[in-house]
C-alpha cells in the first residue's frame, strides 16, 4: 500500500496545537513509509471562516517544518485542495447516492425542525431528526419544490444492526446502527457537509490512512456507510488521543487563545508558541512526546529520530496532558544547543521589540553563558537591559559590599578594579578573568574571590539576574565598564569611604 495521509484543517481559526499534533504523527507517518502528506482546506463552513487563517496555517506548518507534497500552494495530482473549489463533484455524488436508494432530500425548514426538537424534549425522547422526509412520496416532494423549498440531501443511515469501526490505536469500536441519524450530506446551498466533502475527498485524493482527533470517532461509522454506498474501499482509520489542559482537567480543544490553568500560563495557537520564543524544534519534540514515546527513557530527540521509530500501535489512546514545565525544558536545551550567532539572531527580534538596539560584537560575547540560562527566548531582553545607558543605577553601598568584604574594602577593590580595566591588555575574558580573580582573594577577608565577582557583577550590570560578570564586561567594553565603576566609586564617596 502506497502511504498517503493528510491533514485537513477547517480555515474557521488559526492552526491550534492539537491540530498541529495531528499534522505532525501524520507527516512523520508519511514520511517513515515514504508516502505522501497532502494538505488539504476544509472551509465549507463559509460562515464561520476566518480571512487570514489559510495563510495562517500555512505558515504555522511551515514553522514547524511540516512540509507537505501536495497542497492548495504547490497544486498535485488529486486537486484541487480546497474545499468549495470542488463543489461540483460533491453534488455529482450527492446526487448519485439519490439515484441510488442511499440518499433522500429533505425539505424541512429551521422553524419545523426546531419545532421537533422542542416536541421531542417535552416528550423525554432522544433529540434527533426524526425522517420526516425519508418517505415522501414523488408527489409530495413535487409540491413541496413547487412551494419554493430548496432541500437539503440526508443519507440514508441503516435502521438496525452494528457497524464496527476498525481502529488502529483502539482496536474494533462498535456501534448500533439506531445511533446512527440520517445526517445532512448536502446543504441547501449546494456546499456539502463535513461528512460528503470528507469522505469524497479522501477518496479521489487515494488517501490510505486517516490519523484525527479523537473527537471525531462518532463520524466514523457514517463514513463506513458512505464508503459502501458508494462501493469504495475504506482507509485505514487511527484515532489519536484526546489533549488535555496541564491541570488534567477539561480538554484543550475547544480553546481559541492562551489561557490560565492552576496558575500556568497553557499556550494554544502554534503562533503563541512562537510569539513566546519557543524553537520549532523544542515545540516538535513536545508535540511527538503527547500520547507517543520515543521509548529508551529519552525525551529529547529531533524528529528525524523519531521518524523511524514512529508506529500507530505504540500511540496511546489514553488523554494525554500538555507538560509546559517539559517544554520550557526541552527549549532551554535546545538553546544550550545553538551557535552563538544563531542565538543571537534568535534573540535580537525581542530584543528590537523592546526598543533595545544591542552592538552586534556585544551580543555575541553573551550568547554562550547567557545560553545556558534561557528558558525562553524573549527572556534575553532581561538579562540584556544592563548594556542600555538608560537602564536605572539604583544600587547602595549596602549592595556592593559583602561580610567578607566590608566597605573600605570594597572601596578599594572597585579603585583598583577600574584601575586594572583602564589599562589591560588585550581586553578579553581571557585577560580579564585571571586578573579580577587574583584581584578578589587579595581584597576579601576569607581569602576567596566569590564574594568580590558577585557583587562586582551586580555592580557592572545593576541587575541581580545577568551574564556571568567577565562576559558582561566584554559586552559593555571598557569604556562602558569604567562608567559602571565610576558610579560605583560615587557611591562610596557620597557618604565617605
Amino acid at each position: 500500500m502506497t502511504v498517503r495521509v493528510r491533514f485537513a484543517p477547517s480555515p474557521t481559526g488559526y492552526l491550534h496545537i492539537g491540530g498541529a499534533r495531528t499534522a505532525l504523527f501524520n507527516w512523520l507517518f508519511a514520511r517513515k513509509h515514504g508516502g505522501q502528506f497532502i494538505l488539504r482546506i476544509e472551509d465549507t463552513d463559509q460562515k464561520r471562516t476566518v480571512p487570514g487563517a489559510i495563510e495562517a496555517i500555512m505558515d504555522g506548518l511551515r514553522w514547524l517544518g511540516l512540509d507537505w507534497d501536495e497542497g492548495p500552494d504547490i497544486g498535485g495530482d488529486f486537486g484541487p485542495y480546497i474545499q468549495t473549489e470542488r463543489a461540483a463533484l460533491y453534488r455529482q455524488w450527492a446526487d448519485w447516492l439519490i439515484e441510488h436508494n442511499h440518499a433522500y432530500k429533505c425539505y424541512c425548514t429551521p422553524e419545523e425542525l426546531t419545532e421537533m426538537r422542542h416536541a421531542q424534549t417535552a416528550a423525554k425522547q432522544s433529540i434527533g431528526y426524526d425522517r420526516r422526509c425519508r418517505h415522501l412520496t414523488p408527489e409530495q416532494r413535487a409540491a413541496k419544490e413547487a412551494a419554493g423549498l430548496k432541500p437539503v440531501i440526508r443519507f440514508k443511515a441503516p435502521l438496525e444492526g452494528e457497524t464496527i469501526v476498525p481502529d488502529l490505536i483502539r482496536g474494533d469500536i462498535i456501534y448500533n446502527n439506531v445511533q446512527i441519524t440520517d445526517a445532512v450530506l448536502l446543504k441547501s446551498d449546494g456546499l456539502p457537509t463535513y461528512h460528503l466533502a470528507n469522505v469524497v475527498d479522501d477518496h479521489f485524493m487515494q488517501i490510505s490512512h486517516i490519523m484525527r482527533a479523537d473527537e471525531w470517532i462518532n463520524t466514523a461509522p457514517l463514513h463506513i456507510h458512505l464508503y459502501e454506498a458508494f462501493g469504495w474501499e475504506k482507509p485505514v482509520y487511527a484515532h489519536l488521543s484526546l489533549v488535555m489542559n496541564p491541570s488534567g482537567k477539561g480538554k484543550l480543544s475547544k480553546r481559541t487563545q492562551s489561557f490560565t490553568d492552576d496558575g500556568q500560563e497553557v499556550l494554544v495557537k502554534v503562533s503563541e508558541f512562537q510569539e513566546a520564543g519557543l524553537l520549532p524544534e523544542a515545540v516538535d519534540n513536545f508535540l511527538a512526546n503527547i500520547g507517543w514515546s520515543f521509548g529508551d527513557d529519552v525525551e529529547q530527540f529531533t524528529l528525524e529520530e523519531a521518524m523511524p521509530r514512529f508506529e500507530l500501535k505504540d500511540i496511546n489512546p489514553a488523554p494525554s496532558r500538555l507538560n509546559y514545565t517539559k517544554l520550557d525544558w526541552l527549549n532551554g536545551q535546545y538553546i544550550q544547543a545553538m551557535e552563538p550567532l544563531a542565538l543571537a539572531q534568535a534573540v535580537k527580534p525581542y530584543l528590537d521589540a523592546a526598543g533595545l538596539e544591542v552592538n552586534p560584537e556585544a551580543l555575541l560575547a553573551v550568547m554562550p553563558p547567557m545560553s545556558q540560562r534561557l528558558k525562553r527566548l524573549p527572556e534575553a531582553v532581561d538579562f540584556l537591559r544592563f548594556l542600555f545607558d538608560d537602564v536605572p543605577f539604583e544600587l547602595t553601598v549596602e549592595q556592593v559590599t559583602h561580610k567578607h568584604m566590608p566597605r573600605a574594602a570594597a572601596y578599594q577593590a572597585f579603585q583598583q578594579m577600574r584601575e586594572l580595566v583602564a589599562v589591560i591588555e588585550p581586553y578579553s575574558v581571557e585577560t580579564i578573568s585571571p586578573a579580577l580573580m587574583k584581584l578578589g582573594e587579595s581584597v576579601t577577608v576569607n581569602g576567596k574571590a566569590g564574594p568580590f565577582l558577585g557583587t562586582a557583577r551586580l555592580a557592572i550590570t545593576g541587575q541581580k539576574v545577568s551574564p556571568p560578570l567577565f562576559e558582561s564586561m566584554i559586552a559593555m567594553g571598557r569604556a562602558g565598564t569604567l562608567a559602571r565603576l565610576d558610579k560605583v566609586l560615587g557611591l562610596f564617596e557620597e557618604i565617605g569611604d
